[in-house]
Order: structure tokens, then sequence, then C-alpha cells
């Protein structure tokens, strides 16, 4: 199954990191972001993907072009420029990087997708957040109820942390737990080529009209992921999620 992945947005919330990079490409462990996402998809062996560029996406295409030659051990014979590779590093990956424009809205960008994505059942996701979402029970749940878009509902996780008290006593301290009520749109969709119908231009923001039409029109079904996901849109959380690669064993590193 095609996946899409949204990577064609400003970042303004981490301009430290993406006034001179875009979002997808901020490092986590010496990869980009987008690279974390792709190994998720791929570890449950979906590896055709259609990146949608926009804001330099010049740096995304470099990287997947220069990605077999950093990622392992190679001989160069600099007389003839044969280049040999001696370890298997690369991954089983097409990645179809494709430009979207600019300043398209998300709605847009995957409405210019349209004719890469043909006829079939194919997934979509944003390239700043990463999650230890199960990609097979996400799609069995969007075949067992024949509507024609599954989105990912997910607890969003608080913004500080959670002290448990009695009296004045701290009996328990939380570092930013998921909260507990409330369900938000977390990403990781699941879509049926119809939903291009509905929309309409490049200025089309996908979480606005199509999702409300799709919703109004009994359309769109909501799996819902109590595990653990997060968002990169702050440096808070772009410092959340690198120390947790560090500490060796991040919640969304689901392949081996």
């Amino acid at each position: 199954m095609k996946v899409i992945i949204l990577a064609g947005g400003l970042g303004t919330r981490l301009a430290e990191e993406t006034d001179y990079r875009p979002k997808p490409m901020v490092d986590i462990g010496g990869r980009p972001i987008i690279w974390h996402i792709m190994k998720t998809y791929g570890h449950y062996g979906h590896n055709e993907f259609l990146v949608a560029l926009g804001t330099m996406g010049e740096q995304i295409k470099k990287f997947f072009v220069d990605y077999r030659h950093l990622a392992g051990d190679i001989s160069i014979d600099l007389g003839n420029g044969d280049t040999i590779w001696h370890d298997d590093a690369s991954e089983d990956w097409t990645v179809n990087l494709i430009d979207t424009g600019p300043d398209t809205q998300t709605g847009g960008r995957v409405k210019r997708l349209s004719s890469h994505v043909g006829s079939e059942t194919f997934m979509l996701t944003y390239g700043d957040g990463v999650a230890d979402i199960d990609i097979d029970k996400l799609i069995a749940f969007h075949r067992s109820h024949g509507k024609l878009a599954t989105v990912t509902a997910v607890h969003p996780p608080a913004r500080f942390g959670e002290l448990k008290l009695d009296g004045s006593a701290v009996v328990d301290f939380v570092e930013k737990p998921q909260i507990s009520d409330g369900w938000i749109n977390g990403g990781y969709f699941v879509l049926e080529p119809k939903v291009f119908e509905y929309i309409d231009r490049d200025s089309t923001i996908l979480e606005r009209e199509p999702l409300e039409r799709l919703a109004r029109d009994g359309q769109l079904k909501a799996y819902l992921h109590d595990s653990f996901w997060q968002p990169v849109d702050t440096l808070r959380e772009l410092r959340r999620v690198r120390q947790l690669w560090e500490q060796g064993s991040p919640p969304w590193r689901v392949w081996s």
C-alpha cells in the first residue's frame, strides 16, 4: 500500500531548527524525523512512499539521493570511479519525491498526488511526529468498516509534568503523561481514492472542509490509539524525543 507523507510545511514553531532545513529533516539520533516515520511503515511491509515536498524540499531530495552512500561502508576506485558497497545498509524502499509547491495547503498537496496513487487504498501521515502505532491493526480496522476514510485518534501529550499530591506532599511525579480524556487527530490515515473528490484546490486544508464533509457524510471513522504518540512541533517536544532515543529504547522504535 502506498504511503503519502506530507513534508512541505514551514515548521514555524521550531524556527531555531527549521530556519535552515525543512521540519521533516530535523534530526533524532542521527536520522531525520521522516526516516523514523518511514521505518515504522517499512516494518509492516509498506515500502512505497510519496513524499509531498514544499519548503526546502531539495534537502529531502538530497538526503535520499545520498542515502546509500552515507549509510554503509564503501570503497571507491578513484582511477575509474567504480564504487563497491561492502554491506547492504540501504532500505528496501521506493521513495517518490514530488514537489507540491511551497504555498500549497495539506489538502492541496494530497490532491496533487492523486495521479500517483491511482485507484488503490492508500495511507497518509504527517512528516513531523512519531508513534508506536500498529499499522496492521490500523488497516484491518479500516477494511472492517467499509467507509472512505480512517483517521487515527490519539490522546494529546500533556504540556507539563503531572504532580500527584497528598496534601502538600508529592506522592508521584509523571513527566508529560498522555491526557486521559479527549481525542485529537494523530495522522496515520487510511484512505480510499474517492477522498480526492472531497478536495477542491491547492488552498484546501485537509483538516477542515474535506474531513468535516467526510464526517457529515458518515464516511470518516476513528482508529483509537492509546499508546505512544508524540508530535514534534516545539523545541521542548524535540528535546523529549531526542532524550528518549538516547536512552536506548524509544517507544516508537517498532523495528529491530
